[in-house]
């Protein structure tokens, strides 16, 4: 087996798929004459291993480039531009520099954008989330640069990780909910089988409630279009099915916001008659007319934490650094959407 804490060569691939180095490079170069069967085999090894070819050639092909592979899902949430904005305050500092790939939530896009990324042989890879397919794990461990994975620190790490523990994020958000007294509680998010973060919100959140002897009342879940415009439509859904809810958790801001428009446009009291917040602590919304209640996920300092983390690992070349975990705790922010007094210290 291939030391994990060097690169992959085409010797490693050689060695476990049962064929010469040089029918290795043809398969991967797709060059030349191979059997279909031999073909297979080298690929499935080499996708075993996490082997990403060179694509740097010459005097260079043993060197690693000034670039700091970053990937994100998404540069359309809001999130993820706040994140690059705490890397890049570190990285303007240095010789590296970002380069951006997005992979819309989707493991299998995530895999090809990591393939072809590593192939260029980056200094580090910064990488939101914990979950990632086998091949794209296998790949990050054998990359043998820097991996810092973002945004979320409820799992096990391929290297090093900065985030916040989302679980947790969900259950103080019930916590507080439940000490204003709100009691018939409904959940507006994302479709939890993409955004991971978002279902161990939800998790955390429930788990507190049923520790109190609660649940969630209602739920309701969407995928695409404009937040805003899915928080309104999914606000007046809820109400109308479930008129006796007196509190709404949004997955994140965004929606929240659309929900809050839909109340003050129907007329429905917040936060008397109706308790509602959100998740992201997205400044852009500080103009509604009332502040939704939210947790700041501290997005500026993870991307700065996990820039620091690349910028100091890549640098010591001759004894791998340690892994290194750095939990951040997100600040709960009541705003005028969560009602106070009740239980209120």
């Amino acid at each position: 087996m291939a030391d994990p804490k060097r690169p992959l060569t085409l010797r490693d691939v050689s060695e476990a798929s049962g064929v010469s180095e040089m029918t290795v490079s043809r398969v991967l170069r797709n060059r030349g004459e191979v059997s279909a069967a031999t073909r297979e085999r080298v690929l499935i090894a080499a996708k075993t291993l996490g082997y990403v070819p060179n694509k740097i050639a010459g005097a260079l092909a043993s060197s690693r480039v000034n670039l700091v592979a970053v990937i994100i899902p998404s540069m359309s949430n809001m999130v993820f531009p706040e994140v690059m904005t705490g890397i890049s305050q570190v990285l303007d500092d240095t010789p590296l520099q970002p380069v951006v790939g997005i992979t819309n939530y989707r493991a299998e896009k995530e895999e090809a954008v990591l393939y072809e990324m590593l192939s260029w042989r980056p200094s580090g890879v910064i990488i939101a989330g914990l979950e990632h397919s086998d091949a794209a794990r296998a790949m990050l461990r054998a990359a043998g640069i820097p991996v810092v994975e973002i945004m979320d620190v409820d799992g096990q790490a391929v290297d090093s990780v900065v985030g916040i523990s989302h679980r947790r994020a969900g259950r103080e958000m019930a916590q507080a909910i439940m000490r204003q007294g709100y009691r018939n509680i409904g959940f507006l998010g994302t479709k939890m089988p993409l955004d991971h973060r978002a279902r161990k919100r939800f998790e955390g959140f429930t788990e507190a409630l049923a520790k109190a002897g609660l649940e969630v009342a209602d739920r309701e879940f969407y995928s695409g279009g404009s937040a805003i415009t899915k928080g309104r439509e999914m606000t007046r859904t809820i109400l109308d099915r479930s008129p006796e809810l007196d509190f709404i958790y949004y997955s994140n801001d965004l929606i929240g916001a659309g929900g809050l428009l839909y109340c003050q446009q129907a007329g429905i009291d917040v936060p008397g008659q109706l308790g509602m917040a959100g998740f992201n602590g997205i400044d852009l919304l500080d103009g509604l007319p009332l502040k939704l209640a939210t947790m700041d996920a501290c997005r500026q300092e993870i991307g700065r934490k996990a820039a620091q983390i690349v910028v100091e690992r890549s640098a010591k070349t001759e004894t791998p650094a340690d892994p290194v975990r750095i939990e951040l705790s997100p600040t709960l922010e009541l705003g005028e959407t969560l009602r106070r007094g009740l239980g209120q210290k």
